[in-house]
Parts: structure tokens; sequence; C-alpha cells
């Protein structure tokens, strides 16, 4: 038998941000974020938009620069380690 470890369960958010635990909750916040009601708690990742986008500008490069056999053959290998876990 499993047992969750107190907070280990609680859902979060794509930030760790906590969220309502129960579904009705959830969907109350939601609604009024939706609404304008409330604000999305964003928190800042740390990370410099200089450095991101440059990170961004070197992967769409990368890309670009890859035949079409190359990007096949390395989205191929990646699927094959998702399914090897």
């Amino acid at each position: 038998m499993l047992v969750a470890k107190h907070g280990e369960d609680m859902p979060k958010g794509p930030k760790g941000q906590k969220r309502p635990a129960d579904v009705i909750g959830n969907a109350v916040k939601v609604m009024r974020i939706a609404t304008g009601e409330e604000t999305e708690d964003v928190l800042d990742d740390g990370k410099d938009p200089a450095a991101k986008s440059l990170g961004q500008r070197g992967g769409r490069a990368r890309a670009k620069a890859l035949s079409a056999n190359r990007r096949k053959e390395i989205a191929r290998q990646a699927a094959q380690k998702r399914w090897v876990k």
C-alpha cells in the first residue's frame, strides 16, 4: 500500500505555486483569473530575458541548420529513449 507524505499530493502550478486541492476550488480560481477578479500568481523564474532570447535564437538556428533527415533521426532517438523508461 502506498502512503503519500504530508503535502506531497497537493497540486502545483507550472512554476510551483500552490493551487486549491479540490476541483471546485480550482475551478473557481480559474474563473476568477479569467474574469479579472484575481491576478494569476506568476513568479519570476530568475533568468535574464536577454539570455533567454539568445537561447531561443540558438535553438531556432540549430533547427534551421539541420537537414530534415537528421531532425527525424534525432526525434526517433528521443522517442526511443522516452519509451525505454
